[in-house]
């Protein structure tokens, strides 16, 4: 479980899901900081109502992943890189929009050892967030994505799956 010191609904997080990256690496994808469920089950997009893997899944031509391990080697083997901007926060539950007190995660260890051609933001606090802390250490621009959150309804599966087609490019 991750570092927290309860006050009321607001906790103090810290990022304890490590990076899943290899040298032929070529998109790296950010999330802005795990959700409670992805804290508890200490891997990326673990909610089940998150879009993330069958939307990656489906742009790689892959059978829908089930397991970390699955998911790691489904990630590694279509050379996508996945980590999170924000290395701890004060944050409420699950909500990006209630996030503070960041402290960035630094990505210049992935940038060096991996071959990165584009860096993509899944959603817009992951986008605003790395504008805003990233991108002044980098000086890489990234591309906004629309969430894979269930939160972001408005997105059916087919039009996120459309949208992030366009990661193929940079494959």
């Amino acid at each position: 479980m991750s570092s927290s010191m309860k006050r009321n609904d607001i906790q103090t997080a810290v990022h304890e899901i490590p990076p899943v990256y290899d040298e032929n690496s070529r998109v790296l994808i950010l999330g802005s900081f795990p959700s409670v469920k992805s804290r508890e089950g200490r891997f990326f997009y673990h909610h089940p109502q998150n879009r993330f893997w069958k939307v990656i899944s489906a742009v790689l031509g892959v059978p829908v992943p089930t397991s970390v391990e699955e998911k790691k080697k489904m990630l590694l083997s279509g050379h996508l890189a996945v980590w999170d901007v924000i290395a701890s926060c004060t944050i409420a539950g699950s909500s990006d929009s209630s996030i503070r007190d960041v402290v960035p995660n630094d990505i210049s260890h992935i940038l060096m050892e991996a071959d990165i051609r584009q860096i993509f933001c899944n959603g817009t606090a992951s986008y605003n967030l790395y504008r805003k802390y990233i991108l002044p250490m980098t000086g890489r621009e990234a591309v906004k994505l629309p969430s894979t959150s269930p939160a972001n309804a408005a997105w059916g599966l087919m039009r996120l799956t459309e949208e992030w087609s366009q990661i193929k490019q940079w494959l």
